[in-house]
């Protein structure tokens, strides 16, 4: 990935379309360079399509994600921009997402199967989450930008899409180019230039024997 160029506008705010190397995390300790680059954009390219190419390695990555005893619990639906599918899953965002996220090429809804044959799949959300960690890494690998989002209506989706109710929706994620976060609104732009932020890692180990 390119590092792109910057400049600061009057109000402070970095001028540019912000390649994901320039939010790079500053990290405790080393890790891969593609994990400290990848960063949850909101500011998408509304004219360019997917990379046909790139999604499909996404979503090989997604196929080999660690799964318990084989059973590849995760379900997807991609829709595309400018297609009906795309507009019924943008039509169940939460307000603010459905204010950036319809730019996206790409949305993609991560699904679980809950339930198989009557018995509860103990470990489904869990690698459902892991296939979509996955497939944002590989997706970042590829030069895509990825946003995931909680705040949707998953009744909905199950409706929009005919769901059994073996399947829960997960989660909504937004995949296409970065775009320039110049013509964004101000409240995207101030958003996005954010600073990265992670609690240290003493306050996560519960316990580090």
């Amino acid at each position: 990935m390119g590092s792109g160029s910057r400049s600061t506008d009057p109000k402070g705010l970095i001028a540019m379309s912000t390649p994901a190397s320039d939010r790079t995390a500053v990290t405790d300790a080393p890790i891969l360079d593609i994990l400290a680059e990848r960063w949850s954009t909101r500011i998408f390219d509304a004219a360019s399509t997917i990379d046909e190419e790139a999604l499909a390695s996404a979503l090989e990555a997604a196929r080999w994600a660690p799964t318990a005893a084989n059973t590849q619990p995760w379900r997807v639906i991609v829709a595309r921009r400018g297609s009906e599918e795309h507009a019924k899953v943008l039509g169940t965002l939460a307000g603010f997402n459905s204010a950036w996220a319809g730019d996206a090429a790409l949305l993609v809804v991560f699904v679980a199967e809950t339930t198989r044959d009557g018995q509860p799949m103990t470990w489904a959300l869990y690698d459902t989450g892991q296939a979509a960690a996955h497939f944002t890494v590989q997706a970042h690998a590829d030069g895509l930008s990825t946003h995931q989002m909680g705040g949707f209506d998953r009744d909905a989706i199950s409706a929009a899409f005919d769901l059994s109710a073996d399947f829960t929706p997960i989660s909504v994620m937004a995949v296409g180019e970065l775009g320039d976060i110049r013509t964004a609104p101000e409240e995207l732009q101030q958003r996005e230039n954010a600073p990265r932020e992670r609690r240290p890692i003493a306050d996560t180990l519960l316990i580090n024997a």
